[in-house]
């Protein structure tokens, strides 16, 4: 039996495993794509030669007021890079500094303090233009209306008091929205606390029990209702312009996208799966997986788009090996103390009673390890919090391998298949049917 080495992130160092290669069904790697180096002119372009929208310029009149929505401190996309463009571009058109704003949003989030400013929309802007905080209590929201589901949805007066918004922010896959970016600068950067919860409920399977509702996923837009009631928010704002971008796996510019709010988008999502899907020939026995190391596996949460992609390339009831240093594994408390429930249906009931992203992620860690087998490669002090979340706690890969190939003989399973992710937090798997 052939063996080959391949060497996992893990942290700051890795770790390495020996595999037979005639079980290796695939090793699963993002794509290579082209950096952009002048990121001026390719702003430039995005607001000059739109998808779908006339130019920038055209889009506002003099003497309106335009707000700018910007993506807060927890998604870094190089925002500070491409927003005193805009910026200027708006002077052009006749809108002076006074009559512009930039709202930040915060969705749920705290405030930002003046130095996360800084580093979010850069110096020159923070000077130059009015940074206004987004709260997501009602009181400072004003309700535009329901989604066709129901949703009520309140959005900040900063936002709905402007002539005209345009979105900012950056694209990528989501594991409940399909991919970020584009219309979640609305639902929910600048919606209320009510309006966030009552939509990101909508993760969840009508019936109780039913767990996470069809079409909710990594990747996905299509009959996914979790991203159309986000369209239905963002409709009643109609922002008037967007500019996003789209990362490579170096966290480089990758694309600039501008114009219409949805159409433009949409276009940014194709680059990211042409960066991040990777076409794979099959769901395999046993996936072995890492985020690529630190700071992608600094915790469980941070690490959770791993379970996320790895899941993709798994057959249900298959095998999985995450390796995940998680030197910090106790935060967010949010996320780590949603383990607290002895069994699923009381951790569903607790869920649908007061939802809460980490609270949904941890549901969904929770279900996946009651449908599979979950080794965690993980630091030894982490074991005790790691069991809580259902996993099986071990030090190495190699040691996962090896219990892996034990129950893997326990089923009777001599033609196993396994693929290979490493870096796991930047690929997409997408079976080939």
């Amino acid at each position: 039996m052939a063996l080959k080495n391949f060497k996992f992130g893990f942290g700051d160092t890795y770790q390495e495993v020996a595999l037979p290669e005639e079980h290796i069904l695939q090793v699963i790697e993002g794509n290579e794509s082209e950096k952009i180096t002048d990121v001026k002119a390719a702003v430039l372009k995005a607001m000059r030669e739109p998808i779908n929208s006339k130019p920038l310029q055209q889009c506002v009149n003099k003497g309106e007021k335009v707000a700018i929505v910007v993506s807060d401190i927890t998604r870094l996309v190089h925002t500070d890079q491409i927003l005193v463009h805009i910026v200027n571009e708006l002077n052009l058109a006749g809108i002076p500094d006074e009559d512009i704003s930039i709202v930040v949003a915060q969705g749920t989030h705290r405030p930002q303090t003046h130095e996360e400013d800084v580093i979010v929309c850069g110096q020159e802007v923070v000077d130059r233009i009015k940074i206004y905080q987004h709260s997501s209590k009602e009181s400072v929201c004003v309700h535009v209306g329901d989604t066709p589901r129901g949703v009520p949805v309140w959005i900040d007066k900063h936002v709905t008091d402007a002539d005209k918004v345009i979105l900012t922010g950056g694209i990528t896959v989501h594991l409940l929205a399909g991919y970020g970016g584009g219309r979640k600068s609305i639902l929910p950067g600048v919606a209320s606390e009510e309006t966030i919860q009552k939509h990101h409920s909508l993760a969840l399977a009508d019936e109780f029990g039913g767990g996470v509702y069809p079409g909710v996923e990594t990747a996905n837009i299509e009959g996914n209702r979790f991203h159309e009631e986000l369209c239905a928010a963002c409709q009643f704002i109609n922002p008037c312009f967007l500019v996003n971008n789209v990362l490579d796996n170096d966290g480089d510019f990758a694309k600039i996208v501008g114009g219409h709010w949805y159409d433009a988008w949409l276009e940014g999502t194709k680059e990211v799966l042409k960066i991040q899907g990777v076409k794979c020939k099959g769901r395999a026995d046993v996936v072995i997986a890492s985020p690529g190391g630190f700071p992608k596996d600094i915790n469980l949460y941070q690490g959770s788009k791993t379970y996320d992609t790895s899941t993709l390339a798994l057959k249900k009831g298959g095998i999985l090996i995450a390796a995940l240093e998680a030197r910090e594994i106790n935060d967010p408390p949010a996320y780590m103390e949603s383990f607290r429930f002895d069994n699923l249906t009381d951790m569903e009931k607790a869920l649908r009673e007061e939802f809460s992203i980490p609270f949904y992620v941890a549901f969904v860690l929770a279900s996946l390890c009651r449908e599979n087998t979950v080794y965690l490669v993980t630091k030894p002090e982490n074991f005790e919090a790691a069991r809580k979340t259902g996993q099986i706690p071990v030090a190495t890969i190699a040691e996962a391998w090896e219990l892996a190939q034990k129950k893997l003989q326990e089923e009777g399973k001599t033609d196993y298949t396994i693929n290979v992710m490493q870096h796991a937090a930047n690929t997409v798997p997408m079976i080939e049917e």
